[in-house]
């Protein structure tokens, strides 16, 4: 059988797909594969493991008759035409929770920096302006004094919740569709049922959802308006969920205080005027970019092929 995986992941990971004599074939290495590479090298696939940036939609499954799954080394899954992939009886799998840790720390990570002002700093003293110790110099904000709302309290925010309540001693307020009741005892942490109250009401704003015709522009002109002016908001989630031609004219007219981005809605081209913005904390989707995250993600990917051709049901079916 072949076993087509778009561009490198862990090389360790595949070594129980060597090991049972699947043909291994990666498309390449870096970013996303041009689209006429990985159609020429994904025919006659038995199984496609891919990442984010690779979409395998109705045209790459029809090159494969014998296609029977589909494992994306990533939580997400947007990339697949999942409705295609139900309707020719193809298995969907993802990867949750395996960069969770990873994400949420990363989060955390961005929080700091745009409240200490890392970044800012740090190219003051490139930039030959620090000519000694100012009581008032880049003064920013202590974190603990802050509320956190956090949009989706799914893996990821659910360990932000946690680190920023009982880390950071934050006030913690969150919006999902479900409510999460022994976290909110365990972290002291509130539910708030409506989105717009969320963001009137914390200082900072970190998005946790997946994407979906639901999702996508979540956070727009109209919803960056009933923040608070000195308000942060953070994505390491995806994109699309903000308007991010919205989002750039917010910050040019400090209708926001700032905000960091570790992924952007038409990747790799950022919205015109976003990179010239001081208020702003840009990151290359690379959230989930740490050696423990990626080999469990690519072990996942692996062990979902090698259960699916086996004849057994996969831990990780999206449907």
């Amino acid at each position: 059988m072949k076993i087509f995986i778009t561009r490198k992941i862990i090389e360790s990971s595949l070594k129980p797909l060597i090991d049972l004599g699947y043909e291994v074939l990666v498309g390449g290495e870096g970013i996303s594969l041009d689209k006429n590479i990985l159609k020429e090298k994904s025919i006659n696939s038995d199984a496609i493991i891919t990442i984010v940036g690779d979409r395998i939609d109705q045209e790459i499954m029809d090159l494969s008759p014998n296609l029977k799954i589909i494992s994306t080394a990533s939580a997400g899954f947007d990339h697949i035409d999942v409705n295609y992939a139900k309707s020719k009886n193809i298995l969907v799998c993802n990867t949750p929770g395996a960069n969770s840790v990873c994400v949420a720390e990363h989060t955390m990570a961005l929080i700091l920096n745009i409240c200490h002002r890392v970044t800012e700093s740090d190219q003051f003293v490139r930039d030959g302006e620090y000519k000694g110790f100012d009581f008032k110099l880049m003064i920013g904000d202590e974190i603990g004094n802050n509320t956190l709302g956090i949009i989706g309290l799914g893996s990821i925010g659910s360990l932000v919740a946690k680190m920023a309540a009982n880390g950071f001693g934050m006030k913690v307020k969150y919006f999902d569709i479900c409510r999460k009741e022994e976290l909110e005892k365990d972290c002291k942490i509130e539910f708030e049922p409506s989105l717009d109250n969320l963001l009137k009401t914390c200082d900072i704003v970190s998005l946790h959802v997946p994407l979906n015709d639901s999702s996508r522009h979540l956070i727009n002109a109209e919803k960056l308006a009933l923040m608070k002016p000195d308000s942060y908001l953070i994505n390491t989630c995806r994109g699309a969920i903000i308007d991010e031609e919205a989002l750039v004219v917010a910050l040019k007219n400090k209708t926001i205080r700032g905000a960091c981005l570790d992924v952007f809605e038409n990747e790799p081209i950022l919205a015109p005027g976003l990179t010239e913005l001081q208020n702003v904390i840009l990151t290359p989707h690379t959230a989930a970019a740490s050696l423990e995250a990626r080999t469990r993600m690519s072990d996942m990917a692996v062990k979902n092929v090698i259960l699916s051709l086996s004849g057994q049901i996969p831990e990780n079916l999206v449907y």
